[in-house]
């Protein structure tokens, strides 16, 4: 089965619809640093590296065919996070808010089968409502059936509580629900404990401890440099606590901020700050710093062989904006039965 993926990213959904069996044909990315780590892990798939509002006005897929569309446009302008930034922004007069549209320009130019478009969870509330109302509209007038959830990554035994909208389309009418179901049993058949519950700390604590200057022996795993200050405010705090615990005014938007992670919970959305002890939830459960990228990737679900090309900031934003591999592999699990079933 063919995928065309959109706002590819580093290749999060991609690696997981891969493990499911599709061929990732085709995929469209604009920042041409986070493409370099794309195609170092996605060497068979025709990269597009360029701004999709080109990819869309000049057709360049117009002679594709593929049976399904992933992707999800930039979230920041839905994200609840965000709100909080920008208060005085509407958010119906961010632009970032309609690249969805390019999205279903090409679901209209190519007709899959099915199509998962991915998203944060508060694009439902956004602006009332009225954001998703005409997104699930547009879709519904190219004549797909949709069903849409909020997933919890942690329901697939990712170490995390993220939790994603993800909009289904499909040509034929069907039943979320259902699939879901038989989707579970299917992957536990083959993979009894794909479920399983499991912490951050269960799949970072074999993890050497790493210098800052980027001599382990595993790709991205090498420590932020922090501040004096920085470090001495980490030290005062304990497992599961944050900045409530310092004696100081920390300003920040995150409510997390200084926080470490607990050792017997999931961590906290991954996002694209982890580096920084301000950014959120992040500080390693037993050492004085902030988890490097390869924890973080591992709470995201990407395996060690997947490696990220480009400087700190860059490799953070794409191990923070990544759809997480395990949740795509079950995605792609449910889309094969929905089409098999068509």
């Amino acid at each position: 089965m063919k995928a065309i993926d959109l706002f590819a990213g580093c290749g999060g959904f991609s690696t997981g619809f891969m493990k499911a069996g599709f061929d990732i044909t085709h995929a469209v990315e604009f920042d041409e640093s986070i493409a370099q780590t794309y195609a170092l892990n996605h060497p068979n798939t025709d990269l597009i590296v360029d701004d999709i509002k080109n990819v869309d006005n000049n057709n360049v897929l117009a002679n594709i065919t593929a049976d399904v569309i992933i992707g999800g446009s930039p979230c920041q302008g839905f994200s609840m996070a965000g709100a909080r930034i920008r208060q005085n922004c509407q958010f119906i007069d961010d632009p970032r808010n309609y690249l969805f549209k390019h999205y279903l320009n090409i679901v209209k130019l190519i007709r899959p089968w099915v199509f998962v478009f991915e998203n944060v969870k508060g694009i439902q509330t956004m602006n009332k409502g009225e954001i998703f109302k005409e997104i699930i509209d547009s879709f519904e007038k190219l004549g797909y059936h949709i069903q849409y959830q909020v997933f919890k990554m942690d329901e697939f035994g990712i170490p995390q509580t993220r939790e994603r909208m993800i909009i289904i389309g499909s040509v034929a009418p069907w039943n979320l629900d259902e699939l879901i179901e038989q989707t579970k049993q299917l992957i536990i058949a083959n993979t009894p404990d794909f479920f399983a519950l499991s912490t951050a700390w269960e799949v970072i604590s074999d993890l050497e401890n790493v210098p800052t200057d980027g001599t382990a022996k595993i790709a991205n795993h090498t420590a932020t440099n922090h501040a004096k200050i920085a470090t001495d405010r980490m030290k005062k705090v304990e497992n599961g606590k944050n900045f409530t615990s310092l004696e100081e005014n920390i300003k920040s938007v995150h409510s997390g901020s200084y926080g470490r992670l607990e050792k017997d919970k999931p961590a906290p959305t991954i996002t694209t700050r982890f580096d920084t002890p301000s950014g959120g939830r992040f500080i390693h459960p037993t050492l004085d710093r902030t988890i490097t990228p390869r924890e973080a990737a591992r709470i995201q679900s990407f395996d060690d062989n997947f490696v990220f090309l480009g400087g700190k900031t860059s490799v953070c934003k794409q191990i923070g904006n990544a759809v997480p591999p395990k949740a795509a592999y079950f995605l792609a699990v449910l889309i094969k039965e929905l089409l098999t079933h068509e």
